[in-house]
């Protein structure tokens, strides 16, 4: 089974943090072809929930068994998609917290989609300028497409769609073992096609027999 955890820093509820998450968490599983629950989870997981036990392994050193149980379901996810709220021109302090929890190596290799609300579109730059530089230094594979929505952006719907869409299917091309991947037939038309030089010395070898 293919384990998928969404992590949301959203503060408020209900809060567009979330539904950016529920939004790519539905993408995602689209992209999979939207398979059975033996073959995809996708679990979300509300930060805000553990803000008091973040705030206490940020203090004592050690996190608590709830907050432990969480660390392990992200770390040991075979691709996260990570959703953050901006506030001043980067992510927001509890979803640093959390990031500041885990272990430097923990998540080297993994697949992250990135994605990030914010009230205008002046925050856009967060995502390349401070999201992608974290989970660059954490080692992970983060998907080209970053998807950023502003508060106009879920009344224009369009091309946040398209922008959720495109995250959605580079995460699942990470994801998905190459077996399984659709083959391209275009591609593999052009494999079979023999250069016109291949079939011209074919037939003069057959001439001269």
């Amino acid at each position: 089974m293919t384990a998928v955890v969404v992590i949301t820093a959203g503060i408020s509820q209900p809060s567009a943090t979330r539904l950016l998450a529920d939004r790519l968490a539905a993408a995602v599983g689209g992209a999979f072809g939207n398979p059975s629950s033996d073959d995809l989870s996708i679990e979300i997981v509300e930060l805000r929930e553990y803000a008091r036990d973040l705030a206490n392994n940020v203090v004592a050193g050690f996190p608590s068994p709830r907050l432990a149980a969480v660390i392990d379901r992200v770390t040991s996810a075979d691709g996260l998609v990570a959703v953050t709220p901006i506030y001043t021109g980067s992510y927001s302090g509890l979803f640093k917290m959390f990031v500041d929890v885990l272990h430097p190596d923990v998540l080297e290799g993994t697949p992250v989609l990135i994605a990030a609300t914010a009230g205008s579109a002046r925050h856009a730059l967060a995502l390349e300028h401070a999201m992608r530089p974290l989970f660059t230094y954490l080692r992970t594979v983060v998907v080209p497409t970053a998807v950023f929505a502003a508060t106009e952006d879920w009344a224009s719907g369009g091309d946040l769609g398209a922008r959720i869409e495109r995250a959605a299917e580079e995460l699942t091309r990470l994801l998905r073992p190459a077996a399984a991947r659709p083959v391209d037939a275009d591609a593999q038309l052009d494999a079979e096609v023999i250069p016109f030089e291949r079939l011209l010395a074919g037939q003069l070898a057959s001439a001269r027999t």
